[in-house]
């Protein structure tokens, strides 16, 4: 009988990891990610040294503001947490061709069948994490077991890097670990019920279930779920998930600014590097969202479509999003472009546009020099004096 191995990968705080790889500033920084920019928004994520100022995880933006000035907030930005799953999605799915994620953190992967190619499964799951951390810069942590139930178990309570649950050591594994780590104790009931009679560990579950009709007459109809999860049983198959298609293209400044010159110049930067991904993709898009990141954690964006992909035309919907979007006067720390839904391009010629034809002309040129010479190869002078000047990190 083959052993059956699943995976799971945990991310661990990857908000703040992406944060971190995108502006090395921040590595030292205490740094909160926040729900949302308005007094009603509460903290996502906190860094080690936001948590010794004081702060909590769901701490009202508020109040933040109030106590503590030295935490450099940040808006919870979407486009580049999801950016880094897609990387983490490519890279775990060459050890496995069964991946299903779990949110933006966490990946499961059916390795039934992969001890006929490596000696060691832990071996495996150390090139894994081994190879998320060359790709992507994160660090994350595998659960191994027969099942997704302990594995998901096994990567939120265990420190290490990677930690295996024999096949049959599952009870013993969670019993002495504390019963909201089971799915069904969040269900309100069963949730109460824990609460009265002062459980505080999984094995006072599985001694309890012995005796089933009394184990019945307290759980009611989640009797049998919390028995089987109690003891490690699952049968949920890792199952797939399709995953979206973006170009995405952000700059972090080094220096805040809302200089405008210095900020067209790096929005003209984002929407070439958008305009040649499309040309080499013969598409079109048709959603394109541009976002503002305040240094005050304020969070701002537009959506439109992009019609054309000559660079002219890309960069004049790009500069209409942004005036759009920026409507304050603070100084930007960050802006990026998310273009997906893509569909096919079909040159077709108008022969009575020369602007169109003339174009089409320089886009071709311009993208010839970049395939041959790289996408940076190639700078408007406005963008590559500020690039200079202040330093830019792009990504």
């Amino acid at each position: 009988m083959i052993e059956r191995d699943v995976f799971h990968i945990r991310l661990k705080n990857i908000e703040l990891q992406a944060e971190r790889l995108m502006d090395p500033y921040l590595r030292t920084r205490p740094i909160a990610i926040i729900s949302s920019s308005h007094q009603n928004g509460s903290i996502v994520s906190l860094s080690d040294e936001a948590k010794e100022e004081g702060l909590t995880v769901g701490m009202k933006v508020s109040i933040v503001r109030k106590m503590n000035h030295g935490v450099q907030l940040l808006p919870y930005n979407d486009s580049l947490y999801e950016r880094i799953y897609h990387y983490v999605y490519r890279s775990v799915s060459s050890f496995s061709p069964i991946v299903e994620p779990q949110g933006i953190s966490e990946f499961f992967l059916d390795m039934n069948g992969m001890r006929s190619l490596s000696r060691d499964i832990q071996d495996t799951g150390l090139s894994i994490i081994d190879c998320i951390k060359e790709k992507t810069g994160l660090s994350g942590i595998i659960g191994i077991s027969s099942n997704k139930l302990v594995s998901r178990i096994v990567t939120s309570v265990i420190p290490y890097r990677i930690h295996k649950v024999e096949t049959g050591r599952e009870p013993q594994f969670l019993s002495p670990l504390s019963p909201w780590v089971l799915p069904v104790t969040k269900e309100d009931r069963v949730h109460q019920i824990l609460k009265f009679l002062l459980i505080d560990q999984i094995g006072q579950i599985q001694s309890m279930a012995v005796q089933s009709k009394h184990f019945r007459i307290f759980f009611g109809v989640h009797s049998m779920m919390l028995d089987r999860e109690s003891k490690g049983y699952d049968t949920a198959l890792v199952r797939p998930k399709d995953i979206k298609d973006h170009i995405l293209e952000q700059t972090v400044l080094k220096q805040d600014t809302n200089d405008r010159s210095i900020l067209y110049s790096i929005l003209r930067d984002l929407s070439n590097k958008v305009s040649f991904k499309l040309r080499q993709r013969k598409e079109l898009a048709k959603k394109v969202q541009l976002e503002i990141h305040y240094v005050d954690g304020y969070k701002k964006k537009r959506m439109s479509s992009l019609r054309k992909i000559d660079e002219i035309s890309v960069m004049n919907t790009c500069k209409l999003l942004f005036d759009g979007a920026n409507q304050r006067r603070n100084r930007i720390r960050s802006i990026l472009i998310d273009a997906w839904e893509f569909y096919p391009h079909v040159g077709q010629v108008d022969l009575f546009s020369k602007r169109d034809d003339r174009m089409r002309s320089l886009s071709n040129a311009i993208d010839k020099i970049r395939l041959k010479y790289g996408v940076n190869s190639l700078q408007n002078a406005n963008a590559l004096k500020s690039m200079i000047r202040d330093k830019c990190l792009f990504t």
